[in-house]
């Protein structure tokens, strides 16, 4: 969460970035509703289902843990389902089998971390409330003793399937992604050897792989989400640089397209007289509903419904150069821009983006 802070010499509040990228006020006061639902939830049923009483807790302190990657950081490798569940299970169980091969607690403890840090790797789930699991294991006393090799399925395995379940339910709810889906690598969807038409310049894979070798440390973070951080950020760095073209400047404003009704070999003959890729469908009150080119029409079908694709669009205002992933991913032809109420206002092609793209290299060019 960002902190203000008077300065002294000048009388004004300053605001300190906050320890966690992208950790916005909003996203802090989510994470503790959820953390507040979750861990009393997972409580209420735990209870609800194996009783209340000295032989058997009602939640293990791990939780506490583990509900602080869910709700505040839920797009970390080490917040994930498998990582809590397995991650949970799997160093509780190392925890009892340390403190059942050593009578020595200071060791046991030691071993029990160690082996939990070994077990999670080896699965790919590590989670670091897993060390606490392995701690808690080994120095239970005469709770976790009794339950002996149930212990890590029951308390600690349940906790952690009934947290997991309330966290899928709150961040659905909340409109936040989860579980996290790590950016796959591009790849070329015309199936030649060639590389992406986005990875042919600028940084590649390999470039990622030196870059963290030259670091020699271990980020919380996915190679994938890492690969799309950084094309992320050349993207916006060439917005700034070019950002006063808009695709209100550049959009075709007298666009070719057809409604819902439409017989879809009349869209195909639209598409072969214009000499165009994208046709805009819309519905019966002239908004948007979708697209449709070649490719979907080559497929047979009696109603244009049967062959729309989600349409790629964007508003007046925007950036022109924010287009450029959608348009070079190697499956889009245009974006559709369109008002608030889903109208359409005008069209960007591939060939209006280069166009746009080499007026503001130019006019660099001539600047410098």
């Amino acid at each position: 969460m960002p902190h203000l802070q008077k300065s002294k010499s000048d009388g004004r509040f300053r605001m300190f970035v906050p320890i966690l990228a992208g950790a916005t006020l909003r996203e802090r006061l989510i994470a503790c509703v959820g953390a507040l639902v979750g861990i009393v939830l997972t409580g209420v049923i735990s209870g609800y289902l194996f009783g209340q009483g000295p032989h058997l807790p009602l939640i293990v302190a791990p939780m506490g843990a583990s509900a602080v990657l869910l709700f505040a950081v839920p797009a970390s490798p080490l917040a994930q389902p498998w990582s809590i569940i397995g991650g949970n299970t799997i160093s509780a169980l190392m925890g009892i089998i340390a403190a059942y091969l050593i009578h020595d607690p200071i060791i046991a403890i030691g071993v029990g971390v160690s082996l939990a840090i070994g077990a999670m790797s080896l699965t790919r789930c590590l989670h670091p409330p897993g060390g606490a699991a392995a701690l808690t294991a080994v120095l239970g006393g005469p709770v976790v003793t009794g339950w002996g090799l149930l212990f890590p399925f029951v308390p600690v395995g349940l906790n952690s399937c009934i947290l997991v379940g309330l966290g899928l339910l709150f961040h659905r709810l909340s409109r936040r992604s989860y579980p996290h889906v790590a950016a796959k690598t591009a790849v070329n969807t015309h199936q030649t050897a060639d590389l992406p038409s986005a990875l042919r310049v600028g940084f590649r894979e390999e470039d990622v792989d030196a870059a963290l070798a030259a670091f020699d440390e271990t980020f919380d973070i996915d190679r994938g989400d890492l690969s799309r951080l950084l094309q992320q950020v050349e993207l916006q760095a060439a917005i700034r640089a070019h950002g006063d073209v808009s695709c209100g400047d550049i959009m075709s404003r007298d666009v070719i397209s057809v409604d819902e009704q439409t017989d879809p070999a009349d869209a195909r003959e639209l598409l072969l007289k214009h000499n165009i890729r994208t046709l805009p469908v819309q519905d019966g009150n002239g908004r948007l509903i979708g697209t449709i080119g070649l490719r979907e029409l080559s497929r047979f079908a009696v109603r244009m419904g049967d062959v729309l694709s989600l349409a790629a669009t964007a508003s007046v205002a925007d950036p022109a150069l924010s287009l450029l992933p959608v348009l070079t991913d190697g499956r889009t032809h245009a974006v559709i821009i369109v008002g608030e109420d889903s109208r359409i206002l005008g069209l960007i092609s591939q060939t209006d983006l280069l166009s746009a793209v080499a007026r503001a290299l130019s006019n660099a060019h001539d600047k410098s």
